[in-house]
């Protein structure tokens, strides 16, 4: 079981940064792989990032690509996302979630622990 509170969110300028938090109970938080997920109103929910618990792995959407990192710290039990060069079409609820899985995924089917999400508003 594992339980996942987002933070970090807030509200910037178009070409701003953000960085959101993802803190994970739980003592096997190493061995899942995290994914940011992010849903925009009146749009269904998008992948934007994941990390595998092994070997480091990670998958960005080409949306996001460049501009976003994922990175976790075990120790810590947290994932982050580095958003940068932010843009309005960015603005979403931003969601983590875990997945008890060796590999990567895409999608959210594959996760079983979300977070309360954190809402992210850029402005023009």
């Amino acid at each position: 079981q594992v339980q996942l509170v987002d933070s970090g969110g807030g509200m910037v300028q178009a070409g701003g940064s953000l960085r959101l938090s993802c803190a994970a109970s739980g003592r096997t938080f190493s061995k899942y792989t995290m994914g940011w997920f992010r849903q925009a109103p009146g749009n269904e929910r998008e992948f934007v990032a994941a990390i595998s618990w092994i070997a480091g792995r990670l998958y960005y959407a080409d949306s996001v690509k460049g501009r976003f990192t994922i990175s976790r710290d075990n120790a810590k039990n947290t994932v982050y996302l580095q958003m940068n060069s932010l843009k309005p079409e960015d603005t979403a609820v931003y969601y983590c979630a875990a997945a008890a899985m060796l590999g990567i995924s895409y999608s959210g089917a594959d996760y079983a622990y979300w977070g309360q999400g954190t809402q992210v508003t850029v402005s023009s």
